[in-house]
């Protein structure tokens, strides 16, 4: 099969930091050509894959992000290429999932946001003018907004487990991974640690005025006594704070489309305490690959239960589950299913 993979523009793929949708693409684009497909990856041109890789931008044009020019520009050369290819497959966002009214060229579409509010409004509008483009989603829970959009597969999200090594034993500080933002829960996390006494590390991207804004507020004023906040990490930096965590919180208050960070703690070998939203009943097995509580509140009295979980039965867990195998099995199915439907 050819097969165009369109990534987003702004982060290289694989990041050197943040971009969770950046690590799935690379992981995909790589394992599909290890699978024997023919695959071009359009990303920025300081990307790193075993797939052949067409950019306009030499560098990720990080501080251009939401910007249409750049990204329209990048999503363009894929589109005007479009006849090269037996299906494109898009990761950018609704601009990408547009497009596809513009081409024959069988196109699917990733949706790796959530579909409640203002997004889920577009991505109907999206539906009338391109009908023809096929979406997937990344875990059931983020179709409920939207469930007659047109799904044509399921493809949870995997990791590259050669660079999340298990490391077996019990840290002593609590971990929070993710964005400054209200609905990811870091001052949520701030709280758990307050009451339990224990430190806690905060790592994640704050580069929005609305990041910084809501980090100075109710995160900022609460670091001392060990908490403490480490900004933007490497990958190999976030693999030493998962395998030395105690167990890593996930106190989110949305819907979650997948939250790779709990795979990445299970991988290290965390327990990942999460609150019941979005996908975490899809991800996490509660009681056997972390512990799913209802309300955040309830995250200290959860932690001797963490405690128990074995560090070697997490990694099976994940690797039983979001293998790349998997992953790339999943996509192909959807894009067959895609070229069948073009056919027909």
């Amino acid at each position: 099969m050819n097969i165009a993979i369109l990534a987003p523009v702004w982060f290289a793929v694989p990041p050197i930091g943040y971009g969770g949708i950046e690590w799935i693409v690379w992981l995909l684009a790589d394992g599909l050509v290890d699978a024997g497909h023919d695959v071009t990856l359009f990303a920025s041109g300081d990307s790193r894959t075993k797939a052949k890789l067409a950019a306009v931008f030499p560098e990720a044009p990080s501080r251009q992000i939401g910007r249409t020019y750049w990204e329209l520009n990048h999503a363009l050369s894929c589109f005007g290429r479009a006849d090269e290819f037996d299906v494109i497959n898009d990761h950018t966002g609704m601009l990408g999932a547009t497009l596809g009214a513009t081409t024959s060229t069988p196109v699917v579409h990733t949706v790796h946001g959530p579909l409640d509010g203002e997004p889920g409004l577009i991505y109907e509008k999206i539906a009338r003018v391109a009908p023809q483009v096929g979406l997937i989603s990344i875990s059931m829970n983020q179709r409920e907004p939207k469930p007659d959009l047109n799904w044509i597969a399921n493809c949870p999200n995997a990791l590259d487990f050669s660079v999340y090594p298990v490391k077996p034993h019990r840290g002593e500080y609590l971990l929070f991974l993710g964005r400054m933002s209200p609905d990811k829960g870091a001052h949520r996390a701030v709280a758990v640690a307050m009451e339990t006494g224990l430190p806690l590390k905060l790592a994640g991207k704050m580069q929005e005025p609305k990041e910084r804004e809501y980090f100075h507020e109710l995160v900022e004023p609460h670091l001392v006594d060990g908490i403490e906040y480490l900004g933007e990490v490497t990958h190999g930096e976030k693999v030493e704070l998962l395998q030395n965590a105690r167990a890593t919180l996930f106190p989110i208050e949305w819907e979650e489309p997948f939250g790779l960070v709990m795979i990445e703690s299970m991988a290290c070998g965390t327990p990942v305490i999460a609150t019941a939203r979005g996908a975490v009943p899809e991800v996490i097995e509660h009681g056997r690959s972390g512990i799913v509580v209802e309300d955040y509140r309830i995250i200290p009295a959860a932690l001797e239960e963490a405690d128990k979980l074995d560090a070697r039965d997490l990694r099976r867990y994940v690797e039983e589950r979001f293998s790349p195998l998997r992953m790339v099995r999943d996509y192909v199915k959807a894009y067959t299913l895609a070229i069948e439907r073009a056919h027909a």
